[in-house]
């Protein structure tokens, strides 16, 4: 069986007209060390090979380039709120209010967060690394679907997909000081830290119990996903996306 470009969360599977996935490193025309899907943009990859790459990750997921929400990712908690495509600097989660726009995050080890209002069909997609995390910025992106587009907590659905797993995310002590003891552990000495864990209880404390997570962590299903930790920063880029067609 020939691997997918696409990974699609079950939790969003009965919604109609959503459009939800994360890209695997399956199936693209990139070479080593991006091999093959690689979709990202400020990679040293060829500029025409990462478009292609776009062009099939997209007509797999079933929606246009064009119609994309994306920004470059700065490690911070700034939120583009869009009824319009289009390609920022900034921002680290896209909230898509409009059908036909799609919001999307670049990923390669750091966590992607998608959130649906299935009621008020507003989007988020989220970029959370470790500085993310602690700068809570699903937190922020969640509480600004609910308190400015008038979302119910208990209506949104919530996907946490592939990133750099518990076991694998070694930490210094500046890093673990940042977060709470029910996020990390000891192993062999060094600090480990759980983003998946520390992201959903940003949600939980919204009233946002509706989550599924991913238990593919990036460095040890290396084979399906990029890993800039495995891979020691030579490696291309996921992409997280979500929105609804135009009905």
């Amino acid at each position: 069986m020939t691997p997918k470009r696409v990974t699609r969360p079950a939790i969003f599977q009965s919604i109609p007209g959503l459009v939800a996935g994360v890209s695997t490193r399956h199936g693209g025309l990139s070479e080593s060390p991006y091999s093959s899907l690689n979709l990202g943009i400020h990679t040293d990859d060829s500029p025409e090979i990462i478009e292609k790459n776009l062009a099939l990750f997209c007509e797999d997921i079933g929606v246009s380039p064009s119609d994309l929400a994306r920004s470059y990712q700065v490690h911070g908690d700034k939120i583009w709120v869009t009824g319009r495509p289009g390609y920022q600097s900034g921002f680290d989660a896209m909230v898509s209010v409009q059908p036909g726009v799609f919001a999307g995050v670049s990923i390669a080890d750091c966590t992607p967060i998608l959130l649906v209002d299935p009621l008020t069909k507003v989007c988020a997609a989220i970029h959370a690394g470790w500085k993310g995390t602690v700068a809570r910025i699903v937190e922020k992106t969640a509480k600004r679907m609910i308190e400015n587009r008038g979302s119910n907590p208990a209506n949104i659905l919530a996907y946490i997909g592939p990133c750099i797993g518990l076991a694998n995310f070694e930490v210094g002590d500046e890093v673990a000081a940042q977060f709470a003891s029910e996020y990390k552990t000891r192993v062999n000495n060094k600090w480990h830290v759980d983003l998946k864990a520390a992201n959903a209880a940003q949600l939980e404390k919204l009233g946002i119990i509706q989550i599924e997570i991913d238990p593919a962590c990036t460095v040890e299903n290396n084979v399906d996903y990029f890993s800039h930790r495995k891979e020691k920063g030579f490696t291309g880029r996921m992409i997280a996306l979500i929105g609804f067609q135009i009905t």
